[in-house]
């Protein structure tokens, strides 16, 4: 399986392969003011549409939301995707994934696989963690990048690998946005679990809505003033300790490693790997948290340790599922085949649609991206696009690159048309040009 996704919560440097130029970094009004939506996403807010605003319980995409109390709230789709704002780029299909909730449905493999990890620190630490998989993805820029230190000209900050709904408002990149958030309500043992956001590329392990799972926990000096270690040293090893008991309660009986990283959040910092099907594996990212998070948000004296990890990264492992697109699907070829509580059963293949292959050649621009790229034939195709892939590139004599990719077209489900593929390549081809700004070739 690719390991370009980072298993732990970080913001990355970059999701897509391509070395093409970034955008520049977004412009923040100084003076501008969180939208009124977003000053109420605080805390455990619910999606629901506003027509069921007043239901007791609604339904999104084939999960029930319930009522609790004052906290619930409606997000409509002006309130996400806003159409001709030049600070928004959030489109219809990122806006549709919206309360589908994959991780709370206990039948579906990414809430078998939460709900194992749930069963090991309810199992080793009892009563300790408090878990929260209901936190709402809309979050502040504050949120997302500020309270997790990461750099004011960090990559990740840019348009072109982070969905903004204004230019102070996101949709959350990683489960890491609620930590500052859940250290100033007081918690200081939680897991967080959500669907994340990013702008990416297309192609079996990666998909612009996926979903990760946080842990934290805050240590106080007596716990470790009598181990003869520092508070750094201390819940470093308490980490490790934890996390390897945690792939062994996953994977069973492995040959584990740890790798040295880095992470803006935490130092030191850690990937945890173990030897699997005959390579090593990636499971997670975690590292003792920076003193300046713990500072920022009341809690001076203590040290804490947290990890994060990509559901789907794991789930694809473990229950051997080859696309992530699958995750997705509401055939019952699929979803009939887990069952709430059995972790690992091997995915049997149910089609082997043939795939249809279509290039496409045209004179890049200063502003192109291969993400921008992505988001256009993902807007046009959906699920139905399988990989988006550069296969030629060249610049002539005046200066000017072109790039030829390779637009992979196959539905898990059925039989592609010719028609309907030559409808997607011709409406693709009209999008690339209107939208990106370039010359088709």
């Amino acid at each position: 399986m690719a390991a370009t996704l980072p298993a732990f919560s970080a913001p990355r440097c970059s999701c897509s392969s391509s070395s093409s130029p970034r955008l520049p970094l977004p412009r923040f009004l100084p003076s501008a003011q969180p939208p009124a939506a977003a000053t109420l996403l605080r805390g455990r807010a619910r999606l629901q549409t506003s027509a069921a605003a007043a239901a007791a319980a609604v339904e999104v995409g084939g999960v029930k939301i319930a009522r609790e109390g004052n906290v619930e709230m409606s997000i409509l789709r002006s309130d996400v995707v806003k159409e001709g704002d030049p600070t928004n780029n959030v489109p219809d299909t990122i806006y549709s994934k919206f309360g589908l909730q994959l991780h709370r449905r206990d039948n579906h493999p990414l809430g078998i696989l939460k709900n194992t990890i749930y069963d090991y620190f309810d199992k080793n630490f009892s009563g300790q963690f408090n878990k929260f998989d209901d936190l709402c993805p809309l979050v502040s820029v504050k949120q997302n990048f500020d309270d997790v230190l990461v750099p004011a000209d960090h990559v990740s900050r840019s348009y072109n690998d982070t969905y903004y709904v204004d230019a102070q408002t996101v949709l959350r990149c990683h489960t890491s946005a609620h930590q500052a958030e859940l250290l100033r309500d007081g918690h200081t043992h939680f897991l967080v679990t959500g669907d994340v956001y990013r702008r990416d590329s297309i192609d079996s392990t990666h998909y612009p809505c996926f979903h990760q799972m946080e842990g934290f926990r805050v240590f106080s000096p007596d716990e470790w003033s009598g181990s003869g270690m520092d508070g750094t040293a201390y819940a470093a090893a308490d980490l490790k300790k934890t996390l390897e008991g945690l792939a062994e309660h996953l994977f069973g009986a492995v040959e584990m490693r740890w790798v040295d990283t880095y992470f803006p959040f935490t130092n030191p910092s850690f990937e945890l790997e173990i030897y699997f099907q005959d390579d090593w594996l990636e499971v997670l990212g975690c590292g003792v948290t920076e003193q300046e998070i713990l500072k920022n948000n009341g809690r001076t004296d203590n040290v804490a340790w947290a990890f994060g990890l990509g559901l789907e990264r794991l789930a694809m492992v473990l229950f051997d599922i080859p696309d992530i697109r699958l995750f997705w699907s509401n055939d019952k070829r699929f979803t009939s085949q887990f069952s709430e509580g059995k972790l690992g059963v091997k995915f049997k293949p149910f089609s082997k649609f043939p795939p249809c292959y279509k290039d496409m050649s045209f004179w890049i621009n200063e502003e192109f991206t291969e993400n921008n790229l992505c988001e256009v034939v993902r807007g046009i195709a959906g699920d139905l696009v399988e990989e988006v892939k550069l296969i030629d590139n060249f610049t002539n004599k005046k200066g000017m690159t072109s790039h030829c990719y390779r637009i992979a077209y196959r539905s898990m489900e059925r039989s592609l048309t010719d028609e309907e593929i030559n409808d997607m390549q011709w409406n693709v081809r009209e999008e690339v040009k209107n939208k990106l700004k370039v010359e088709l070739r």
